[in-house]
């Protein structure tokens, strides 16, 4: 038998490399081994270097606030701050008037942002706004000799796309990587409170946040952002925010100074299995509404308790984080189409999306040991819903201490810290009273159990 493994491996690769050299704009001469270097000449002068000093606040023991222990001890005074500094990397966007796109996490708490250009020069900017809900933050400084980058259409991006990854990892300087585009439309993953993350096989490291994912054109179709990692350093899963929400966030800082979020009013959660049942679903894809606020753009539009959103402007809704992030990142005003399932039939309704005037649908939990966590009353169509006296998880972002200790969506608290609990009101004041550590008797299905939620 003859062995055609080789052959088929030379015509393989004699294929990806035609494409990668026609995919560059066709710029290298014939007879040359393929390569991005002609790319990356005119890429890399728009990605930058950013370093940062700033100033946190130091947690203190009570006791080095009360002057007579001070005294008595002969203890001195304690700095009540102390100065941090931090390395990333940033994009220019707007060379005429010198914007940059970063993460927000690379300058919060800074008082001094310092961006050193590839070709050595070194620029102090200002911030000009922020969004820590998607970590985006844009940088102003003086426009003198600037390069910018062309963006993408990154809604046009294919799961197998080549890409490139520019950025500033352990603060080396400008480092390229490449690979391929993983996954579209990353989401719970309890990085960010939006999300909407590309994912990415090009390595990113500490250092690379705010630089530039770019495609084999040259052109910015994300900003590298995060790694799944637990050591720290990249295992080859990356994720970028997509240009197309940068730039709608951008746009947003620079016209108002904040970013206003669209508002629905509804309270969603993911389709159990049981809830799938119940429903006479064959499949949880989904998301369920269990409650519409009065007056709301969701009342006005015409959807109902019991409704399962299956998708918006003709994106698939898996579960109750896509339909928050598809709303939460669309601008007021904009007006969405919602696919809904209703008693076993299809329809569709347009919803115009506004600014919330009223307090959010999600209760608000101070107690920061339930951060990342969103309840509700139990609905009308849960199978808890008179036989269990308690309330709903309706939310909880992976990642979360909740969730590293055991709470999972769907769970029904039935009491806290011993203490029996009927809805969501009682929930509130037992969680809220600050206390170290929270005790959670759950029901799960058929199984009850109690977890403990401590720091």
């Amino acid at each position: 038998m003859i062995n055609t493994f080789p052959k088929f491996f030379s015509t393989l690769l004699f294929a990806v490399c035609s494409f990668l050299a026609v995919s560059a704009n066709a710029v290298l001469p014939y007879g040359e081994l393929p390569s991005l270097a002609p790319m990356l000449d005119d890429v890399t002068p728009a990605v930058v270097n950013i370093a940062t000093e700033g100033r946190v606040k130091q947690r203190q023991s009570p006791l080095f606030s009360d002057p007579f222990f001070r005294h008595f001890f002969k203890i001195p005074d304690q700095p009540v701050e102390r100065k941090t500094s931090s390395l990333g990397s940033g994009v220019i966007v707007d060379s005429k008037r010198g914007l940059v796109l970063t993460n927000n996490h690379v300058i919060a708490n800074a008082i001094q942002i310092t961006v050193t250009l590839r070709d050595g020069r070194q620029l102090e900017a200002e911030i000009v706004g922020a969004d820590p809900e998607t970590d985006i933050a844009v940088l102003k400084m003086p426009t003198e000799n600037l390069t910018a980058l062309k963006t993408s259409d990154s809604d046009d991006l294919r799961v197998g796309d080549f890409v490139v990854a520019i950025g500033n990892p352990f603060g080396l300087g400008q480092t390229v990587t490449s690979g391929i585009i993983s996954a579209l439309s990353r989401s719970g993953l309890g990085i960010e409170e939006y999300e909407d993350f590309i994912q990415t096989d090009a390595s990113i490291n500490p250092g690379n946040s705010g630089g530039a994912l770019v495609n084999l054109r040259g052109e910015l179709v994300g900003i590298n952002t995060a790694i799944f990692s637990q050591s720290g350093a990249s295992h080859g899963i990356g994720f970028a925010i997509p240009i197309n929400l940068a730039l709608r966030i951008m746009e947003q800082i620079l016209s108002t100074g904040e970013v206003k979020r669209g508002f629905l009013g509804v309270s969603i959660q993911d389709i159990s299995p049981a809830l799938a049942e119940a429903f006479g679903l064959s499949k949880k894809n989904g998301a369920l509404i269990n409650k519409v606020l009065k007056d709301s753009p969701a009342d006005k539009a015409g959807l109902l308790p019991g409704d399962i959103v299956i998708s918006i402007d003709g994106k698939k809704i898996r579960n109750a984080n896509d339909v928050r992030n598809r709303i939460g990142l669309l601008p007021v005003g904009e007006k969405i189409k919602f696919k809904l399932l209703r008693d076993g039939k299809e329809l569709e309704l347009i919803v115009l999306v506004d600014e919330s005037t009223q307090e959010e649908t999600k209760p608000k939990v101070s107690n920061e040991l339930l951060r990342g966590v969103t309840v509700g009353d139990i609905q009308k169509g849960s199978p808890y819903y008179g036989k269990i006296e308690g309330v709903l998880i309706l939310d909880i972002q992976r990642s979360s201490l909740a969730w590293k200790s055991g709470l999972r969506a769907n769970d029904v608290v039935t009491s806290v810290n011993k203490s029996p609990i009927k809805n969501l009101d009682e929930f509130l004041s037992a969680v809220d009273k600050k206390e170290k550590a929270l005790l959670f008797r759950i029901v799960r299905g058929n199984m009850a159990t109690f977890i403990v939620i401590k720091k």
